[in-house]
This record gives structure tokens, C-alpha cells and sequence, in this order.
């Protein structure tokens, strides 16, 4: 197939590479009977498949890859890490051209630093423990292709994500994929209306081994069997306190010496930097006590950590901030929903009341290491009803 490389004149404004390859024949396309699709495309198995789902279902896809770090500097002892790997760049922008569709590289280095990478530092700096992940998802990557797809032209964005969206009640749903052991709703509860009426996610209702299949059945072999990566992707080797102590080079100087105490206040030992700890943590704590110690509490203002024993990091409330109400546009004191504060929490039976700070959350029964800074998900059955910032235990 021939192709030929298009300069971006045009559209200087989108922050795109200056090149992209385009198939000839694009330009006699008649429009897609689905609509036109601006597909965030890593490389990755999830987002290939994705886009060539949306193709070989009749939308005009465009791919788009997403430059968030300068990973040679990154330091670590490798220069690309998680989703954002830039050998799958290429990757991402082959399947394209195997297809014939177009496909762009967007540096959106500035917009991720000033946002992403800043919060991630000023965070564990207030003692609190970031998702950057949240914060990308919601705030970056999508404000980005929203931006891009409109100035393309684009009707929809679409990702690989694990997902799945519905309109009901005047309203766009986040519910979770089919695929539980890979469900992704938690980390993109973040996603306004304007937002999720535009998005498509095409493996919402597939199995992970029935996407490996897929990209098998099209061609993609070695793809099917490619590992996943879970890392921080600007964090090589997952290490972040060394990251933060070269984006902030005296941090260990400022830091190193403070208090180890417990509840009641006794000193216990010193340790290396409120920064470096987080709320459950026991490994790597550098301190004998004759039994299990958990970190239990950080504060900052006096490079203080509070150690106890496991049964002092469990909790029954907190306040939940900074909220996208997603199914409904607010809750009745008393609303029952299972709240998830991790990841990989299964979530917790709840109930929810209002405050002027946000979401009051009480568990029906206590919940382990409330973690100020990770994000809160609220759930009916399997839909997203809000979700925030958990700002403390209670």
C-alpha cells in the first residue's frame, strides 16, 4: 500500500508531531456509517484490538499515541515503563498502517508534568498517598483527546479500557466490565458527562483471554502473549521515593530524623522522612518492636509517623472531597452503596451522607488503612455512582 507523510501545518495548534502517515486512499473514503473515532492507541494489546474492533465494525478510526514523559530521563534502571512504553509506539502506529487508517503522535509532555507529575510530588510531600493514574486518566488523557477529536472531527473517542457506559436517566453510566478480574471503572470515575457521552469502549463486555484470542485471530501473535505492565509509567522500576528525592533534591537532607511514636505519643525511634511512608505500611520500617508495627498516621508539619498494630489502622468513616457525581447527580443522606478505597478493595458495605466538605462515608463495618490522597469509589450493583478524594479517616 502506498502511503505518504503529511505535514501538520494546519493543525500546528493540537500539539501533534509534525508528521503522520496517511493511506491514499483515506482522502476518497465516503463517511463511515458509525461515525468517526479518535482511538487512544498505546501499542498495547487492549488498545490494537480496540481500534481494529471500531474499524472492522464500519467507524473512521484515527489513532492517536500519547507522549506523556521524557523517559530518558526518567532514571531507574529502564527507560520505559508501564503504559506508556515507547517501544509500543511503533507498534501502535504499524497497526494502523496494516489497516489503513491514520495515525498521530501527540506530546503532551508539558500538560502531564504540570499536572500529573507536580500533584504526584506535592501530595506525598502534605503526607498523603496520590493515585497518578486518576489524575491521568481524567484530567489529561481525556481532556486531551476530547480536544484533538474535536479539531478532527471526531464524534467519538474511544480506549482499551475495561469498562463499560450507557445512557440512562438523562445521564451517561460508568458500570463495570464483564471482566472483573480486570475492571478498570475504578480508576476512571473521574470521567464527566460531556466526556462519557463521547466514549466507546469497545471490551467492556469481553473476557481478557477472549481480547488475547482476538489480537491472536487477527494476526498479532506475538501481541496476544505480551505481559502487562502495572507500573507508575514515570516511575521507573516502581521506586518513588527515589523519584521524588531527584525531583526534589535536598528532600532526604529536610526530611531524614524524624519522630517515630505511637498513639499515646512515645518516641520509638527515628525514621527517614514522613515522605517515604505510607498509611499501612509495615515493611521496611527499619525498626524492632517485638511484634507487627503498621504505619497508622503521617504528619507532616511535624516529619512525624505514627506507628500501631494492625488493629489500630482499622476504621468505620471518612470524608470523601473533590466528587464526580456519575449516575445520579447527588444522594440522599442515608443512600446505601459499596465503596471501594483501593484498587483491589472488593469494596465495603456503606452508607453515605452529605457534608459541605463532600461524601461522609460510614462503612458497616470498619475498613483497613484509610489512605488520605487514593481515591473513593462508590458503587450500585455494578454502576460508578461518584467518586473522590478521600481526605481523612474517621
Amino acid at each position: 500500500m502506498e502511503f505518504i507523510s503529511l505535514h501538520l501545518l494546519s493543525i500546528d495548534a493540537l500539539s501533534l508531531a509534525p508528521q503522520m502517515f496517511v493511506p491514499l486512499h483515506f482522502f476518497f473514503l465516503h463517511m463511515s456509517r458509525n461515525g468517526r473515532v479518535l482511538v487512544a492507541m498505546s501499542g498495547g494489546i487492549d488498545s490494537t484490538v480496540s481500534a481494529l474492533m471500531l474499524h472492522h465494525q464500519g467507524y473512521e478510526v484515527v489513532g492517536i499515541t500519547m507522549k506523556t514523559w521524557d523517559y530518558a530521563h526518567s532514571g531507574g534502571g529502564k527507560k520505559e515503563t508501564g503504559c506508556c512504553n515507547l517501544d509500543s509506539f511503533n507498534d501502535a502506529r504499524q497497526a494502523a498502517v496494516d489497516h489503513g487508517f491514520p495515525h498521530y503522535v501527540l506530546d503532551i509532555r508539558d500538560e502531564f508534568g504540570d499536572s500529573v507529575i507536580n500533584n504526584f510530588v506535592e501530595e506525598y510531600i502534605a503526607g498523603r498517598t496520590p493515585n497518578p493514574c486518576v489524575l491521568c486518566n481524567t484530567h489529561i488523557k481525556w481532556a486531551a483527546l476530547l480536544k484533538r477529536a474535536n479539531a478532527l472531527n471526531c464524534d467519538f473517542i474511544a480506549t482499551g479500557h475495561y469498562v463499560k457506559v450507557r445512557e440512562e436517566g438523562g445521564r451517561y453510566v460508568l458500570s463495570k466490565a464483564k471482566d472483573l478480574t480486570k475492571d478498570q471503572s475504578y480508576v476512571l470515575w473521574g470521567l464527566e458527562q460531556e466526556c462519557l457521552s463521547r466514549s466507546i469502549y469497545p471490551l467492556g463486555d469481553y473476557l481478557k483471554t477472549e481480547v488475547r484470542q482476538l489480537a491472536y485471530d487477527m494476526g498479532y501473535k506475538e501481541l496476544s502473549k505480551k505481559a502487562e505492565s502495572y507500573e507508575i509509567c514515570f516511575v521507573p522500576d516502581n521506586d518513588y521515593r527515589s523519584f521524588l528525592k531527584r525531583q526534589i533534591p535536598d528532600l532526604e537532607e529536610r526530611v531524614d530524623g524524624g519522630d517515630f511514636v505511637l498513639a499515646d505519643g512515645t518516641r520509638v525511634g527515628k525514621h527517614k522522612g514522613y515522605p517515604f511512608y505510607t498509611i499501612g505500611q509495615r515493611k521496611g520500617l527499619d525498626i524492632a518492636l517485638g511484634k507487627p508495627m503498621f504505619v497508622t498516621q503521617i504528619m507532616p508539619e511535624t516529619n512525624t509517623v505514627v506507628l500501631g498494630e494492625a488493629h489500630e489502622l482499622l476504621q468505620s468513616e471518612m470524608i470523601v472531597g473533590g466528587l464526580n457525581m456519575v449516575k445520579y447527580d447527588r444522594v440522599p443522606d442515608g443512600f446505601e452503596a459499596v465503596t471501594k478505597i483501593r484498587y483491589k478493595d472488593p469494596g465495603t458495605a456503606s452508607s453515605l451522607f452529605n457534608e459541605p466538605e463532600g461524601l461522609r462515608v460510614q462503612f458497616h463495618h470498619s475498613v483497613n488503612s484509610i489512605a488520605p490522597g487514593q481515591s473513593a469509589v462508590i458503587y450500585e450493583g455494578d454502576d460508578v455512582v461518584a467518586g473522590g478524594i478521600i481526605q481523612r479517616g474517621l
